[in-house]
């Protein structure tokens, strides 16, 4: 038996928080009863429903997705843009991204339909270290490259310590490939960290989340995470290490 907030978490339909305030609210049942308790735990064949929807139970499923250039970091778009959940057709769960990455920037995306590891990995109290590749106008001097190690002070505060390496410069063209490794992930956080320093981004590609890198995936490919890999990444966001 899982706790209910747990189940309704794990469906994807919201956080384990705001589900907690659902069930106080009395807007969750449980086989045609309404159900205040948080505490209440359910078994596997209880019917759900939530605000009137019943809750479809599906079995998660973790994918490790490579991002291409142009796609947005979502399950659909007013705009009619390409999304993340377009590469994924023959997926029949009801998978979305685990936090976003900008339409133009490509690399490593976590899709999965489990709610509940989805606001784990994305709390702001677990630092999981997330490593960029970015190619910059100029090239960055030692104040610039100090700067995002200690810390970029942007509108809504100082960004926490980062790793940051020139892997090479073009003085010809004034570029510079720097790697970049935070462990938050606030709005645009990478490319304004390196506008503020005065060396705006021209490209961008996430390379690794935590442990797990892209290898040998090619932009709009994806594989599903093992168990062994799942349970690694709970670990990481529990402990931050």
């Amino acid at each position: 038996m899982e706790r209910l907030q747990k189940v309704i978490a794990q469906a994807g339909i919201t956080s384990r928080r705001k589900a907690e305030q659902l069930i106080v609210d009395g807007k969750v049942k449980v086989n045609g009863n309404v159900v205040r308790e948080l505490g209440t735990k359910v078994k596997g064949n209880d019917r759900i429903e939530v605000e009137g929807i019943p809750l479809l139970k599906e079995k998660p499923v973790y994918f490790l997705f490579y991002k291409p250039r142009g796609v947005i970091s979502s399950v659909k778009d007013d705009k009619g843009r390409k999304v993340a959940t377009d590469f994924f057709q023959h997926i029949e769960e009801r998978i979305f991204p685990i936090g976003r990455l900008d339409y133009d920037t490509t690399g490593l995306l976590l899709m999965t339909n489990d709610g509940e590891f989805a606001n784990t990995l994305m709390h702001p109290s677990y630092q999981v270290p997330k490593t960029y590749v970015a190619k910059v106008k100029g090239i960055p001097d030692r104040q610039a490259m100090q700067t995002l190690r200690a810390g970029v002070r942007l509108e809504e505060g100082k960004t926490l310590p980062a790793q940051a390496k020139i892997m090479s410069i073009d003085k010809k063209k004034q570029t510079a490939i720097v790697r970049l490794v935070i462990v938050e992930g606030r709005n645009r956080q990478v490319k304004r960290m390196f506008e503020t320093v005065g060396n705006p981004v021209v490209k961008l590609k996430r390379e690794e989340y935590g442990f797990l890198r892209l290898e040998e995936l090619r932009p709009g490919e994806y594989r599903e995470l093992s168990p062994h890999e799942v349970k690694r990444l709970r670990s990481l966001a529990a402990h931050g290490d």
